[in-house]
């Protein structure tokens, strides 16, 4: 499965039909919500009243179909100018609704793991703005500068679309859908595309048989074991002048509230050309960082065949007030990411160490771990050998060394490097009166840090 996204160059004509497919999906989303929202209310309220649970209001499935079947028994007097948008449109809301329904349920039950999620909200009239067809006329024209969606007909591209239309043709590539979304101002068509693809290198980037750590960061984007030290761009606070001008710009403009009595407004025409020019500095800061990350991603996974990254806990590292923005404008996440899919692509092997592997206080040449480093310190100094260099080539070089010598028969799978480092698990509690136990914790032992550590020996003494 793979996205081909390509900018329009839409009429003005063709961008109210554009709005009013993603309106017509809002509408019916909030709809439904709204109806279900009814029923959770009456629902609690009889239980209230002591009312048992089989005479309660019957609850409205939130599944595809269940919605779908109440959207359409209730859309002639609810939606009477339903006939003007695609299909299409309502079902898109109905999706996201069922989604987020399903979401919401997994996440009280425990199935679904991380954050708890709140009920669905609403959504806002100019909230981000998409639709999806799945069904009817949606192809590409073969003259490549066109594209063509149900009841919106042939719309222009900004840009060639050859790298699809090719795989068309081919035979090679079938599109399953397409979603058309607004960002800034600007309105882009993503086709789902199922492609077969031969895994391999290309033809100017033969198989090398390199073995590359990479550390990703916030002063650098990243840094490899080769001591590359790739820039960090920053897109975000090379615009954060920008940005606030144009912030302050769009606050002194007459918005759509009142800021003495609270009550809606119309908003004047500068308010919306200031709130324009934001989103303008916003997406293209976006649009660098994405670019950075996707030329980096392509080049480590065409010429190693070995890549080792760490499984960074993101959204902890967030919480430091001091470094939330500088994680957000870096997206060290994004790494891996690319990364997964990115190496399928090309014949190279991904590995993701342990969260808990040190691989900045490892010491690269003798591998002795150090029980203390700061962040502030930025050059790694090792007190037994006596190496210094550079902290985030240091990790680099401990995540390279130690995807040379994972062993395969731990538990994980190279893949996802769940077995190169592997936390001792914690002893069964001794019971009472219980004779011939041990009752200490035994020593931790790791069968990967014990071979690095004898083959670097191995290695020096030869």
């Amino acid at each position: 499965m793979q996205a081909y996204k390509f900018a329009l160059d839409a009429t003005p004509a063709q961008v109210q039909d554009l709005r009013r497919h993603a309106g017509a999906a809002r509408f019916a989303y909030n709809h439904m919500l709204r109806r279900l929202s009814a029923v959770k209310a009456q629902r609690k309220a009889e239980a209230s009243y002591g009312v048992v649970e089989t005479d309660l209001t019957p609850w409205q499935g939130w599944s595809l179909p269940s919605l779908r079947r109440t959207w359409n028994d209730t859309k002639p007097w609810v939606a009477p100018w339903w006939q003007e948008c695609s299909k299409e449109a309502f079902n898109t809301g109905l999706d996201n609704l069922s989604r987020a329904l399903t979401s919401w349920s997994d996440s009280r039950s425990g199935k679904r793991k991380g954050r708890t999620m709140g009920w669905p909200k609403l959504k806002r009239k100019h909230a981000a703005r998409s639709v999806r067809f799945t069904t009817g006329a949606i192809r590409v024209e073969p003259d490549r500068r066109h594209v063509v969606l149900p009841r919106l007909g042939r719309i222009r591209t900004h840009e060639s679309t050859r790298k699809l239309a090719r795989r068309l043709e081919a035979g090679t590539a079938k599109i399953l859908s397409a979603t058309v979304t607004e960002t800034a101002g600007r309105w882009f068509c993503a086709f789902q595309v199922a492609v077969r693809r031969a895994a391999g290198r290309p033809a100017h980037a033969p198989l090398t048989g390199r073995v590359v750590g990479v550390d990703a960061g916030v002063k650098h984007l990243a840094v490899l074991s080769t001591g590359e030290m790739v820039a960090n761009p920053a897109p975000f606070k090379a615009a954060l002048t920008r940005l606030g001008k144009a912030q302050r710009r769009a606050s002194r403009r007459v918005g759509p509230y009142d800021p003495v009595t609270g009550k809606r407004r119309d908003p004047s025409n500068r308010w919306r050309r200031a709130q324009h020019r934001v989103a303008r500095i916003q997406a293209t800061a976006a649009a660098v960082r994405e670019d950075s990350w996707h030329q980096l991603t392509t080049r480590l996974a065409q010429r190693y065949d070995l890549i080792a990254v760490e499984d960074l806990h993101v959204a902890g590292m967030k919480r430091n007030r001091r470094l939330a923005r500088a994680l957000s404008d870096a997206a060290p996440g994004t790494l891996r990411r690319h990364l997964a899919y990115k190496t399928n692509w090309y014949g190279s092997v991904l590995h993701v160490t342990d969260r808990w592997y040190p691989s900045s206080k490892t010491c690269s040449g003798c591998k002795t771990v150090k029980p203390k480093l700061s962040l502030a310190q930025r050059t790694f100094t090792c007190a037994a050998c006596g190496l210094s260099l550079d902290r985030d080539i240091n990790a680099a070089c401990n995540l390279a060394d130690l995807a040379r010598h994972v062993d395969l028969e731990l538990p994980g799978d190279e893949k996802t490097g769940r077995g190169a480092y592997v936390r001792p698990a914690r002893p069964a509690p001794v019971r009472a009166g219980q004779s011939g136990a041990e009752a200490s914790r035994p020593l931790a032992v790791n069968a990967v840090r014990q071979r690095t550590a004898t083959d670097h020996v191995l290695t020096n003494a030869s």
